[in-house]
């Protein structure tokens, strides 16, 4: 088996690896017209190559072909990613539909499900534990498909699209994942599930190798290339890491470390059901689109998410690492108070990124703009009410209301429909 060491050695690999091929594939994406075109989603400004995931493959497979142990589940994990690699390749050079790349996602993450990369059992407070591997759902011939197989197909699907999703500024994906990873291997490492460990050990390396050209102002971007690749790796490391143990909170461990993906798309899911518009459809409702709209630049966007998703993954760390229960029911009562600051200051973080920042971000911006129009106009100033409904109008169409430059008003918002 593998030993912290390799771990260690794994992510210098993958992310040595990655840096010296990320150039060479920028190369490849302009000889093959793989580039991102600016549009009104978009925060760069200028066409740009898109395939350096295929830098952050290579790391991923030759240090995973060194390190990973050889047994079927690591062979499996490998060739999924690159099947996972090949689909999102695709999509980068000709835009596939969202039904076929779907099925092209879930594909690759049976390969290693079929082998036993899946979630067998869990324990959760209050319920105990809990065998969903050992609930069949369909018997096809001598294969039996379960639940356990079920919910680790959708679990990793969806974490490979909570990674795409969120890769639409510079440098995030791929510092998102840094940070994850790098958390899910000190678990993982911690619990002797040592080749999980490994697996986040290099995931983290290959994609800090690719943030070198990814970070504002990018040279290159992964594309679907490298974000499907980077989700399809967390989540079979939170499977085979977290999942596989009998550690009470191991189900909460990977939500946490992942909740600023899990939240951004869960909020934007939300938005696009509420104005009846297809959840696959791209839009301007991600949280680095507001801040961008509210007058971050990209590095302090990617500074303001980057800290969100430490705070996340120091609660992570916490709940495994602070002695505060003997998960037999019995709490000390001392650790127990530090587990509860450290969860409320992490619950204030995020309510301070998603609904105070933006918020006052807003209504300080609207108020500047009204007081300079209506002092040309020789008008009072705009009343506190008027300014909040400005603001709340911005935060539930995710358009700016426009403001009269003769007497700014602001002028009436309609309801987004969904051909706009």
């Amino acid at each position: 088996m593998p030993t912290d060491f390799d771990a260690l050695l794994a992510f210098l690999v993958a992310g040595a690896i990655a840096l010296a091929l990320v150039p060479l594939t920028k190369r490849l994406a302009i000889r093959v017209g793989a580039l991102d075109y600016p549009n009104e989603r978009s925060l760069h400004q200028v066409p740009t190559p898109k395939l350096g995931g295929l830098g952050i493959l290579v790391g991923v497979l030759v240090a995973g072909l060194i390190w990973l142990p050889d047994e079927p589940e690591s062979h499996a994990i490998l060739v999924g990613a690159v099947m996972i690699t090949a689909v999102g390749l695709l999509d980068d050079v000709v835009d596939l539909p969202a039904a076929p790349k779907l099925l092209g996602q879930t594909v690759a993450v049976v390969i290693p499900v079929a082998v036993g990369v899946t979630v067998e059992s869990f324990t959760v407070p209050v319920f105990g534990r809990l065998t969903p591997g050992t609930v069949d759902l369909i018997h096809l011939g001598s294969t039996t498909v379960q639940l356990g197989d079920l919910a680790t197909v959708i679990g990793v699907v969806a974490a490979i699209n909570v990674i795409n999703l969120i890769d639409g500024v510079d440098g995030l994906a791929a510092g998102v994942c840094v940070i994850s990873a790098l958390t899910l291997a000190t678990i993982a490492l911690s619990l002797d599930r040592t080749a999980a460990g490994v697996l986040a050990a290099l995931t983290a390396g290959a994609s800090l190798g690719f943030l070198r050209y990814g970070f504002p102002p990018a040279s290159t971007f992964m594309g679907d290339t490298g974000s499907n690749l980077l989700g399809y790796l967390l989540g079979a490391v939170a499977v085979q890491g977290a999942l596989k143990t009998n550690a009470v909170v191991a189900l909460f461990l990977p939500l946490i470390i992942l909740a600023v993906p899990i939240l951004d798309t869960g909020f934007v899911v939300a938005k696009r059901l509420k104005y009846r518009r297809p959840i696959y459809k791209a839009d301007r409702w991600h949280f680095h689109h507001r801040m961008a709209d509210i007058g971050f630049s990209q590095r302090r966007t990617l500074l303001y998410l980057y800290g969100w998703t430490t705070v996340m993954a120091a609660l992570a760390l916490a709940l495994r690492f602070v002695p505060y229960s003997d998960n037999h029911g019995h709490f000390d009562a001392l650790w127990t108070t530090v587990m509860a600051l450290c969860g409320a200051l992490a619950l204030a973080a995020s309510i301070y990124l998603v609904e105070v920042l933006e918020i006052l971000k807003l209504r300080q911006t609207r108020l500047r703009q009204l007081i300079t129009i209506r002092s040309r106009a020789g008008r009072p100033e705009p009343a506190p009410q008027e300014v909040d409904r400005g603001v709340e109008a911005e935060l539930e169409t995710g358009t700016f209301p426009a403001i009269d430059p003769e007497t700014g008003e602001f002028e009436a918002v309609e309801p987004i429909s969904p051909e706009r």
